[in-house]
C-alpha cells in the first residue's frame, strides 16, 4: 500500500535581483532571476522574495514563474496590497486562481 517516491531537489542557481521595491509598509519586494536545472537542461526562472526591513522576517518563492511578466505582475500585486512576508504563499495561490 505504501511505496517510496523519489523526488529530485530543484535548486535555483545564479540568482540575480531583477527588480526591488521598498513598500510604504517597510517591506522590500524583490523579483529574482535564476537558472533551474531540469531534465538535463537549464531553464530561466523568476522568483519572488519579501523581506520585512523592521523585523528581518523573510519569505521567498524561488521558482514562481518562467515568465517575467507574471513575476513582476505578482510583485506589483504584493506591493499594492501591502502584503507581509508571511502572507505571500496565500497570495500566490490566489494569483494562480486568477491567472489560470
Amino acid at each position: 500500500m505504501f511505496g517510496l517516491i523519489k523526488k529530485t531537489k530543484r535548486e535555483v542557481l545564479d540568482r540575480t535581483v531583477y527588480m526591488e521595491v521598498c513598500g510604504g509598509n517597510k517591506v522590500s519586494y524583490r523579483v529574482i532571476a535564476g537558472r533551474l536545472r531540469q531534465n538535463g537542461g537549464e531553464v530561466i526562472t523568476y522568483g519572488i522574495e519579501a523581506q520585512d526591513l523592521s523585523t528581518g522576517e523573510c519569505a521567498a518563492i524561488p521558482d514562481f514563474s518562467r515568465d517575467i511578466e507574471d513575476a513582476v505582475d505578482f510583485a506589483e500585486m504584493l506591493i499594492s496590497g501591502r502584503v507581509r512576508p508571511a502572507q505571500i504563499y496565500g497570495r500566490a495561490l490566489n494569483y494562480l486562481c486568477i491567472s489560470i
